[in-house]
């Protein structure tokens, strides 16, 4: 047996928000003490690693380990007919394969969906060593990347021991966007040495935008034409973690 509860409806809109940015079916790895996924894009250029501990919901019930495949876009459809101050209760029966899900506000509502054959292969966690790490406000990320869209649809993200500079060349014009340490962007900078990796706008932008709801906080590690690794702070130890690849340049 499986169910979760919660009181606040936009936790999970927010929730399977940002995991819809990287896969559309994605599988679920259920604990009796949190529910985890680790999973890649279809074309494996970025990665999501999601961890919620039982804390975060109200109610939280789950017997024994197991694994529950769910159509994140079909799910997101009944999410995001709630309201903030709704609650939710999913509950998955293990005789129907089935998801319940019951929305109580203003009126009641129940829907039920079926699951997906779960995906047996375990996504491994990057290893990598990073040099950098940047710690900035999730909206002025947010902001940055946007005015770097205007202009191109890649970005070189540049540090050095007092800021970091988001380049973007298109074919009429260039941006140059600096995060000054210690600013109220960019509250902190530690770097080993000097680095520079180019990255898809289209992937950053949309990530950065389905974390925000859930983050104010956006730590990043890079290191030289390598994947960054974007973490949002969450509440109660939970983690939103999300690694993308590095675009190669060709001189």
């Amino acid at each position: 047996m499986f169910k979760v509860k919660t009181s606040d409806a936009k936790l999970l809109q927010n929730m399977f928000g940002a995991i819809a940015i990287i896969v559309d079916e994605a599988t679920f790895n259920i604990t009796p003490e949190n529910i985890q996924l680790r999973a890649m894009d279809p074309s494996r250029v970025a990665m999501i690693d999601f961890h919620w501990p039982k804390t975060i919901f109200d109610e939280y019930q789950c017997d024994e380990p197991q694994k529950m495949c769910l159509n994140i876009a079909e799910l997101l459809k009944l999410l995001k007919r709630t309201s903030k101050d709704e609650t939710i209760e999913l509950s998955l029966n293990p005789e129907t394969a089935r998801l319940q899900i019951a929305i109580t506000g203003r009126y009641t509502r129940a829907f039920n969906m079926p699951t997906l054959e779960p995906q047996e292969e375990e996504t491994p966690t990057p290893k990598i060593t990073f040099k950098t790490t940047a710690k900035t406000t999730t909206d002025g990320l947010r902001q940055a990347i946007e005015d770097a869209q205007l202009v191109s649809d890649h970005v070189r993200i540049e540090v050095d021991t007092e800021k970091l500079t988001l380049q973007a060349t298109g074919d009429l014009m260039g941006a140059t966007i600096t995060l000054q340490k210690g600013s109220d962007a960019l509250l902190d900078l530690q770097t080993q040495e000097s680095a520079k990796a180019t990255y898809s706008l289209s992937y950053l932008a949309e990530i950065i935008k389905a974390a925000a709801a859930t983050s104010e906080i956006a730590t990043l590690q890079f290191a030289n034409d390598m994947p960054i690794q974007i973490d949002f702070q969450q509440p109660k130890e939970g983690k939103l973690t999300f690694y993308l690849a590095p675009r190669i340049e060709v001189e």
